[in-house]
């Protein structure tokens, strides 16, 4: 059976189910490289740029990962998910990088992914397609597949990756901390030094973007007086907005990577957001180093901070 390599990395958590559904319905063996670990990183670290963010040289030790394993990578290039919005340019130039980065991988599968509309999207997923076969009625099923199994990504990632989140809940009478960011930073438990697991111990209700609907999250980026033209910032800036004006949630953790362009907008934007509110927000940036002391100690700073204003204060001024 062919088998198709799947990075552990970017947009992995957006369209890892959509994606192995379309394979293995073409009778393809997807083969996704391991969680990430400090072998990853250092085999990403040796086979990227010095310049680019930790995500990006974090993808490249996943690709590393899978060159001998299989006889396909699978490097989609998301270029645009939405009408006038884009991606990172790093996420758009990704399987560019990893070619002239990695020598002796496998074939590349790189479609370009620019979705203006629905027929956008199955153009470039028969574009995939088409590389392993020609029949239609094989690729309208892999394609119908494929759409279901879109429809349960967000349960795929409480069953598969944080199962211990199941029930997070907007209403819950607990002290409740959006973590906000990229999802191969908040999914990724290496990365960001296992944080959700951190909060559940603490019996910390977490929220997510994804606790925000779509609609929602696009009518308050809406309302600012500079449209976002990323996909992304829309989702971060539209949920922290939304959740701060209805009071949903008491405090904010923002997970960074070192070198991120976007995040250095966002980060500032929420800031200024949570400031104004008096909700607490404390950003965490993380780099090549795998030291947990001192991301513990602001942590757990953080933490008793909240507790302690839950219990004996209410209205104390936004920490830096």
């Amino acid at each position: 059976m062919i088998k198709v390599g799947f990075p552990r990395g970017l947009y992995y958590y957006d369209y890892y189910p959509l994606w192995k559904s379309y394979f293995n319905s073409l009778n393809i063996e997807v083969v996704s490289s391991t969680k990430t670990n400090k072998d990853i990183l250092n085999l990403g670290i040796e086979n990227c740029v010095d310049e680019a963010c930790l995500p990006i040289k974090i993808f490249h030790g996943h690709v590393k990962y899978l060159e001998d394993k299989v006889d396909y990578i699978f490097i989609p290039k998301y270029v645009s998910l939405h009408k006038r919005e884009y991606n990172c340019p790093k996420h758009l130039g990704i399987a560019h990088m990893v070619y002239h980065s990695i020598d002796n991988l496998p074939s590349l599968i790189t479609p370009k992914i620019v979705l203006k509309n629905k027929e956008d999207f199955k153009d470039a997923i028969y574009s995939v397609g088409r590389v392993f076969t020609k029949n239609k009625k094989i690729l309208d099923k892999a394609y119908e597949k494929a759409l279901e199994s879109y429809e349960d990504q967000l349960n795929w990632i409480k069953r598969e990756i944080t199962p211990f989140m199941m029930n997070n809940d907007l209403e819950s009478e607990k002290i409740r901390i959006l973590i906000l960011g990229h999802p191969y930073n908040i999914y990724d438990d290496f990365v960001n030094m296992g944080i959700l697991k951190k909060l559940n111990d603490q019996d910390i209700e977490i929220i997510t973007s994804e606790d925000v609907d779509e609609k929602e999250y696009r009518e308050y980026s809406d309302n600012l007086r500079k449209r976002i033209f990323w996909t992304q910032g829309r989702k971060i800036i539209g949920s922290v907005y939304a959740l701060i004006e209805k009071k949903k949630i008491d405090g904010i953790i923002y997970l960074s990577a070192f070198g991120c362009g976007l995040d250095s907008v966002l980060m500032h934007m929420v800031e200024q957001k949570s400031n104004k509110h008096n909700v607490p927000v404390m950003t965490m940036t993380f780099d090549e180093q795998t030291g947990e002391a001192g991301f513990n100690t602001r942590f757990e700073a953080f933490i008793d901070m909240m507790k302690w204003r839950s219990k004996v204060e209410d209205n104390i001024s936004t920490p830096r």
